[in-house]
């Protein structure tokens, strides 16, 4: 038998779609040899030209799973790239056959955490270790520093550490990648990042909505608010591009290009099982939840169109510009820019919440405030004010919610006037803002010691003796409601002839 040729690669990735290839020019780029395989070679020979191009970096192409896998280093490590779902199991039941115990698989793809969990327990009855990795920051972060949250196996974690911290984005604090926990908590933690992205477009999109219809701004001057907010506090990815999108002209015509694309947005799913999540774990995220409606529909395009025709019909008028008239443009700008700010403290609060409250159902053990500060850099939510909730959950670890903490709280409460303003001025002019105004309501909510929940306890207690408790003595009461109130048996039969 001829000697084996000397295993050269510390790792593969398997899966070269653009996240796939550039996370390994990125790998290959810190100096780790990468080997790649793709099930269309073409794709092989296409990274192979790109490292070659990028300064003859150290990644290798192969053609079959046994080569692939026969040409790393044990133990032996592969990142998988692919589509979540069947193929993912695919691409396992492909490669594992020449994996040997003690080898490591790393999912980097959008899948659903208990699909992960159970890919554990698969690679585990063979002896192989598993990470479900989420990887945040689109194809230019795979390229030059993504947010990375592998969970899963401690052991495989420390495999690649060295690799995955290199490759990470980096920030004041370190590489922005952490072990987040067990099982599938990776993936799980990547689809909350996903539901707080969407929460933060949507109240973003309804900044510009305001400043748009009811201050009368240009796309130029909205380009420059955007890059002054983006020195503010509300600095962050999705505030920089959104700056730059107001400033890109049409190629085929007149104007700006964000005039002429149609309001009918797309999503992958992460924002879904988000909002199913929380329900399931009974903790409100109405901002995500605001998000998502607004995603269905903006989908319902036709609908809204003879929507708009048929009340315009029946006398609706557009009011925007009775409330144009009277507004004062530097004010107006002024107030979105807190009421933006407030709003997002709440979304991003109900998103670690529902880590904390899946986390305590799991035994994941999080570290909100690690999450946070591995979501400054590199990902889709990169933004300076993470630093500042990275400090709220070390001051205080056990908090029960964002807008408590002393800082966050007195933020919140100088910009709850302005908050007030915009989402009162947006409903009299009928333009809808549904994440401020969930915002403001979780927020409006969530602060009062007392609710008219009382209410809703007695009429369960009076139509299904669902019994309620008392605020002045222990136990559960139930009352004979209709009798009480005079009306005998009868009344609600009565009531429903």
């Amino acid at each position: 038998m001829e000697a084996a040729a000397p295993a050269l690669s510390q790792i593969g990735l398997a899966g070269l779609a653009v996240m796939g290839q550039n996370l390994a020019l990125n790998v290959a780029e810190k100096g780790f040899p990468i080997s790649v395989f793709n099930r269309t070679a073409s794709k092989v020979d296409e990274t192979i030209d790109r490292a070659r191009q990028e300064g003859n970096l150290p990644l290798f192409g192969y053609f079959t799973p046994k080569d692939f896998i026969l040409s790393l280093q044990r133990p032996r490590s592969i990142i998988i790239l692919v589509k979540a779902g069947a193929p993912v199991d695919q691409t396992i039941t492909a490669m594992s056959p020449f994996m040997d115990i003690g080898d490591t698989i790393i999912d980097g793809g959008n899948e659903w955490y208990q699909n992960t969990e159970r890919r554990i327990d698969q690679a585990n009855s063979k002896g192989l270790l598993y990470l479900g990795m989420g990887v945040s920051g689109g194809e230019d972060g795979a390229r030059h520093g993504p947010s990375l949250m592998p969970g899963g196996s401690y052991q495989a974690y420390s495999n690649v550490e060295r690799i995955l911290k290199k490759i990470a984005a980096q920030v004041d604090d370190g590489p922005c990648v952490t072990f987040v926990g067990e099982g599938g908590s990776g993936n799980f933690v990547k689809m909350v990042h996903n539901g707080i992205e969407y929460g933060d477009m949507q109240l973003i999109s309804e900044a510009y909505d305001v400043l748009k219809h009811v201050g009368g701004l240009s796309n130029d001057e909205l380009a420059k608010i955007f890059e002054e907010w983006n020195r503010s506090e509300l600095e962050s990815f999705l505030i920089e591009i959104t700056a730059d999108i107001f400033k890109v002209k049409d190629e085929f015509g007149e104007g700006e290009l964000v005039d002429k694309i149609l309001d009918k947005t797309g999503m992958k799913g992460t924002g879904k099982w988000t909002v199913q999540q929380a329900a399931e774990l009974s903790v409100a995220a109405p901002t995500i939840a605001a998000s998502l409606d607004c995603r269905y529909l903006s989908g319902l395009k036709e609908e809204r169109e003879l929507a708009a025709g048929a009340l315009r019909e029946a006398g609706m008028n557009d009011d925007v510009n009775a409330v144009r008239t009277g507004i004062d443009k530097k004010r107006l700008i002024d107030d979105v820019r807190q009421a933006l700010y407030a709003s997002k403290v709440c979304s991003y609060a109900q998103g670690m919440n529902l880590l904390r409250a899946k986390s305590v159902e799991k035994g994941w053990n999080l570290n909100l405030g690690e999450l946070a500060r591995i979501w400054k850099g590199g990902c889709i939510i990169r933004a300076v004010f993470l630093d500042r909730i990275k400090r709220a959950y070390q001051r205080n670890p056990g908090l029960s919610s964002l807008v408590v903490d002393p800082e966050f709280a007195r933020e919140m409460v100088q910009r709850q006037a302005a908050w007030r303003r915009v989402v009162g001025l947006a409903i009299s002019a009928g333009i809808s803002t549904p994440g401020m105004c969930a915002s403001l309501a979780y927020f409006d909510t969530y602060r009062r010691a007392r609710l008219p929940a009382n209410l809703v306890q007695a009429q369960r207690d009076y139509f299904g003796a669902h019994t309620y408790e008392r605020t002045d003595r222990s136990g559960s009461f139930h009352t004979e409601w209709s009798k009480l109130a005079g009306k005998g048996n009868n009344s609600v039969a009565a009531f429903h002839h």
